[in-house]
């Protein structure tokens, strides 16, 4: 029998057995566990806890590649590049970072404000990403930090490489770079693996259009840190890959000088092959700087730059849109002769002014040029002569043979910068306009005014096609795109009429398009711009060079700003007697040399007044200035293997 509790003492014993093997098997499942998962980590799972240690353990540093070098077409570096001496800060591994900026600052003289840009950036960031705190150190300051290091914990000086402009004569063309923004993040897809802090990326010009190319790939500095990420030692540095370079077809020397000559003018200067498009040169004046824009623009610099009224950003060359004025008269006449319109020697009478439906079109010369025909209609730019051919052909056959030649549409369209400009014809008015034409419009239309809009660089295509006898090129600025070979071409078929093409001239690249009916058409708009320039009472007479290497044949124009009241040509106000904005645009287009046409050039002086007088003088210098240098570019050809 048992005694009173021993029941109890059994049940309690029970329990307590129980407990304990409930106990024990927890703890048995959880040491399987555990070594499953060590077996996991050790065995299964240790090649991705290595990968993360590493990344713990070692860091990379991203090293801004070497833009690639832009050329001219005699090799002179347009934009190159230059060591570049920076500060850089790795927040991690500084213990005081404000007694850090104090160092910093009696060191590199860096600013208050500054540092307070600094501490927002390393907020922002990670505490191992890099920070930039001095982007372009001279060798004096970047020596003296160096001797100071050892004091700088945390502090990296780096040597790396900005971009570099001889001058800024070509500014327009390439462009600038700048640091990369958010923006360009986003729309640039090429940039998202290449982002490095202070990188600088194209923004304009051929700078943006090559940036892809041109930028090359990024380097790393690989290094190995401790437990608290301080940088151990150096494991290994990748340089990146050096940008692609290019080279133009520009020449330097021409766009110095055009530079030069057109100064602080609003103003724009082009120079083009007639047979391969080449642009040996496009200026815009007045121009900027384009290293400042490299190492962070200075505030009063740019507001200067966006107050000037002359638009020094704006590439008036190929944005800049003015009524071609004069200068279209010879389509006018060619597009006339064409259609049958007009023959050379039909005349009209010009008494300086006509009459439709009770509104007066007036020549520019008050008491009108007599009798005209087609020469001495471009000889003297006889505005009534242009009335009546305009009249007889209509606005929509001269549209036509406008935008054959160029007018109306992108003729570099790469360049993001570059507009189209108008070609008015009676369907584009109603598109846009929603009217319907009028007689009185197409008068205008046939001196270049109302709503025709062209651009220098158009200008310079339209003439150059006249000169090389009316054929269709294709203008370009890089010496790597498609060339052809229409210069070797004319010269072969006119020195052997009768006899098949050598095989050297049947290349696929080249595709002979005329863009006129009958060759004495182009010959007679040419003989009479040489009597514009070469004549007496040509409009350009006094600005002809006889020595016949440099003989040019040109036409001169106006773009209306404002047109003159009846009481202003009653009292014979002068251009130079208005103010400056209300002048006209002054026009002047010629190709040289005249017997054997090799370049056409196209010049634009804003509120200059006369073509004749303030764009002419331009022309003709620097004319010479490219005749002078053809021979060595002709021989450049000749190295490389390009059509001469």
């Amino acid at each position: 029998m048992l005694s009173p509790g021993s029941g109890n003492t059994v049940i309690k014993s029970k329990l307590i057995s129980r407990r304990m093997f409930l106990i024990t098997a927890a703890k048995a499942v959880v040491m399987v566990g555990l070594v499953g998962r060590l077996i996991s980590l050790q065995i299964n799972q240790a090649t991705k806890y290595k990968s993360l240690s590493d990344k713990n353990r070692f860091r990379e540093w991203k090293l801004a590649p070497e833009r690639g070098v832009i050329k001219d077409f005699f090799d002179k570096e347009l934009a190159s590049n230059e060591p570049l001496y920076q500060v850089h800060l790795i927040p991690e591994n500084t213990k005081d970072l404000n007694n850090l900026f104090v160092r910093l600052k009696a060191i590199l003289n860096i600013t208050d404000t500054r540092v307070s840009y600094l501490r927002r950036i390393i907020k922002k960031q990670k505490p191992w990403e890099p920070v930039i705190v001095s982007e372009n150190l001279d060798w004096a300051d970047f020596s003296r930090l160096n001797l100071f290091l050892h004091e700088l914990e945390g502090v990296e000086p780096i040597v790396s490489v900005a971009r570099t402009y001889p001058d800024n004569s070509s500014a327009h063309v390439l462009g600038y770079v700048s640091q990369i923004s958010a923006k360009d993040l986003q729309t640039k897809k090429y940039l998202q693996d290449q982002a490095v802090p202070g990188m600088a990326v194209g923004k304009t010009g051929l700078e943006r259009k090559l940036d892809e190319k041109i930028i090359g790939q990024v380097g790393y500095q690989r290094y190995e840190v401790n437990a608290f990420g301080k940088r151990i030692r150096e494991i290994k540095i990748d340089g990146g890959q050096v940008g692609e370079s290019f080279k133009t077809t520009l020449d330097y020397e021409v766009q110095k000088y055009a530079n030069e000559l057109l100064k602080d003018k609003a103003a724009a200067v082009c120079v083009m092959d007639v047979y391969n498009g080449d642009i040996v040169s496009m200026v815009s004046s007045p121009t900027f700087k384009p290293n400042a824009f490299v190492h962070g623009l200075d505030k009063k610099y740019w507001n200067s730059l966006i107050k000037d009224g002359k638009k020094p950003l704006t590439n008036k060359a190929l944005s800049g849109l003015y009524p071609p004025g004069s200068t279209i008269k010879t389509l006018v006449a060619l597009s006339a002769l064409e259609n049958g319109i007009v023959r050379p020697l039909d005349t009209f009478r010009c008494t300086g002014k006509i009459e439709l439906y009770g509104e007066k079109f007036h020549c520019w010369e008050k008491k009108g040029h007599g009798i005209v025909n087609l020469r001495k209609g471009i000889q003297r730019s006889c505005d009534v002569y242009f009335y009546e051919i305009a009249r007889k052909l209509g606005v929509d056959r001269l549209s036509e043979t406008a935008k054959k030649f160029g007018l109306g549409k992108r003729v570099l369209k790469d360049f993001a910068e570059e507009r189209s400009g108008v070609v008015p014809n009676t369907k584009w008015k109603k598109k846009f306009i929603g009217q319907n034409w009028y007689l009185g419009e197409t008068l205008h239309s046939g001196i270049g005014q109302g709503y025709f809009q062209s651009t220098p660089i158009q200008m310079c295509l339209m003439t150059a096609q006249i000169a090389n006898g009316g054929f269709e090129i294709k203008p370009r600025i890089l010496t790597n795109e498609k060339n052809n070979n229409l210069r070797d071409y004319l010269k072969f078929k006119n020195e052997n009429p009768n006899q098949p093409l050598p095989a050297d001239l049947l290349v696929a690249n080249f595709d002979l398009n005329p863009l006129f009916k009958n060759q004495e058409n182009i010959n007679l708009i040419k003989d009479a711009m040489f009597s514009s320039s070469n004549e007496p009472g040509g409009t350009s007479y006094r600005h002809r060079m006889e020595n016949p290497k440099y003989t040019f044949a040109g036409k001169t124009g106006s773009s209306q700003i404002k047109r003159f009241t009846e009481a202003q040509r009653e009292a014979e106000v002068k251009q130079d007697d208005l103010d400056y904005k209300d002048r006209d645009h002054a026009l002047f287009v010629a190709f040289a040399p005249y017997k054997n046409p090799q370049y056409a050039i196209s010049v634009v002086v804003e509120h200059g007044g006369s073509g004749g007088k303030a764009a002419a003088p331009i022309a003709q210098k620097v004319i010479k200035k490219v005749l002078e240098r053809h021979d060595l570019r002709q021989r450049v050809n000749q190295l490389t293997g390009e059509p001469v």
